[in-house]
C-alpha cells in the first residue's frame, strides 16, 4: 500500500507500508500492534475499538489509519506533560489543526481537561482527537498509551501531538455530534471544577448528587447536558457512590454552567444516522465515544457514513464524553 487517501482500518502489514512512504500519519489500535510499527511521521493512541463501514468492531491485531490530508504544507510532532499542556498550544500552526492523543486517567488527561479552556490559542488553534484505552475487560489490569512515530517511544505519561499546518484559504472546522438533549428535570450547578462532585445546587439548593440520583432513580448510562452558551456538552458518570456521597466523572464539571440530566434515547445508532444525514463533506477525521459503543450496543451496527476510533472521550477543542467529533476542512469564502 503505497498511499492512503481514506481514513479506514488496515493490516498493521499496510500502515508499515504506509509509513515507509514517508506519509504523515494518526493511528489507533492496541499496544501489541502499534508496537510494530516502524518509526515514521505517525502518533498513534491505543484502542482496539472501532467503527466501520461494515459496523463497530472490537480488533486487536489491526490498526484504524487516519492520513494527514495531502494539502497539508507542513507537520510536526512532540509529546507533552500536565505541566506543559500551553505549549501544546503555543507550537500549534496559526493555520491549521493539532491532531492528539492522551492515555485515559492520567494527570496530562485531567490536567488537558480542566486547563485547555484557560489557554492562550483554545478555540482559535484547533485541537481533535481522543483520549487512548484498553479494552474494556483490562480497565484496572492494563495501562492506556500513546506512541511518537518519530522516537518509537510509547507513553503513559504524555500526550502525543500531530501538528498540522494549513496553505492559506483553507480552515478546519471541528464538528460536535450530540444526541443527548437536556431533559426537563431540574437544573443542577457546580462550584467547583473537577472530576468528582459530592455538594451542589439542584434549582438553587444545596443538595448531594449522589443522594439525589439514588432517591430519584436517575440511569447513569445517560450523561449531564451543560449548556456552554448554547453548545450542549456532555459529562458522562463513571461511578456513583451514595454510602461515600461522591459521584466521579469522565470529565470535569465546571462552576457557572446549569446542567441537567439528559432525555432518554431509544435507538442510539438510529439518532446518530440521523444526525449526520445532513452533511455533504467528507471527514478528515472523526471519532466516536466507547459509551456510546456500549450503551447501544453498537457492534455491527454502523453510525450512519462516519468512521474512526471508538474512544475513551473525545476532543474537540475540549475534553468530551458520549460525543461523535468529525474535523473537516473548508476553503476559505
Amino acid at each position: 500500500m503505497a498511499s492512503v487517501s481514506h481514513a479506514a482500518l488496515h493490516t498493521v502489514s499496510d500502515v508499515k507500508s504506509a509509513i515507509a512512504s514517508g506519509e504523515p500519519l494518526f493511528l489507533a489500535g492496541s499496544r501489541e500492534a502499534l508496537a510494530q510499527l516502524p518509526r515514521g511521521q505517525w502518533i498513534g493512541g491505543t484502542i482496539p475499538y472501532f467503527m466501520t463501514k461494515s459496523g463497530g468492531v472490537m480488533s486487536e491485531d489491526r490498526i484504524f489509519l487516519t492520513p494527514v490530508p495531502r494539502m497539508t504544507e507542513s507537520v510536526r510532532i512532540g509529546d507533552y506533560g500536565a505541566d506543559s499542556i500551553q505549549k501544546l498550544y503555543d507550537d500549534a500552526p496559526e493555520n491549521g489543526f493539532t491532531f492528539v492523543a492522551m492515555p485515559a486517567s492520567t494527570a496530562v488527561h485531567k490536567s488537558f481537561a480542566e486547563q485547555a479552556p484557560n489557554c492562550d490559542g483554545f478555540l482559535f488553534r484547533p485541537v481533535v482527537g481522543w483520549v487512548a484505552g484498553v479494552r474494556v475487560e483490562q480497565i484496572g489490569k492494563q495501562s492506556a498509551a500513546v506512541f511518537n512515530g518519530l522516537t518509537g517511544a510509547a507513553r503513559e505519561d504524555r500526550c502525543c501531538a500531530l501538528h498540522v499546518a494549513l496553505p492559506a484559504g483553507t480552515i478546519a472546522n471541528l464538528d460536535i455530534v450530540n444526541i443527548f438533549e437536556p431533559g426537563s428535570g431540574p437544573v443542577v450547578r457546580f462550584e467547583r471544577t473537577g472530576f468528582r462532585a459530592v455538594d451542589c445546587l439542584i434549582e438553587g439548593k444545596q443538595a448531594n448528587l449522589a443522594e439525589f440520583m439514588a432517591a430519584h432513580a436517575i440511569p447513569t448510562e445517560y450523561p449531564l447536558v451543560g449548556d456552554y452558551s448554547g453548545t450542549h456538552i456532555n459529562v458522562s458518570f463513571q461511578k456513583v457512590d451514595p454510602a461515600a456521597k461522591t459521584v466521579d466523572f469522565y470529565a470535569p464539571i465546571f462552576p457557572g454552567i446549569d446542567y441537567r440530566f439528559a432525555k432518554p434515547i431509544t435507538d442510539y445508532a438510529r439518532a446518530f444516522e440521523h444526525a449526520t444525514a445532513s452533511s455533504d463533506c467528507e471527514a478528515a477525521f472523526a471519532c466516536n465515544c466507547i459509551l456510546n459503543y456500549l450503551y447501544a450496543g453498537l457492534e455491527g451496527k454502523t453510525t450512519g457514513s462516519i468512521t474512526g476510533p471508538i474512544t475513551f472521550g473525545e476532543i474537540a477543542h475540549q475534553l468530551l464524553n458520549q460525543t461523535m467529533v468529525r474535523l473537516t476542512l473548508h476553503k476559505a469564502g
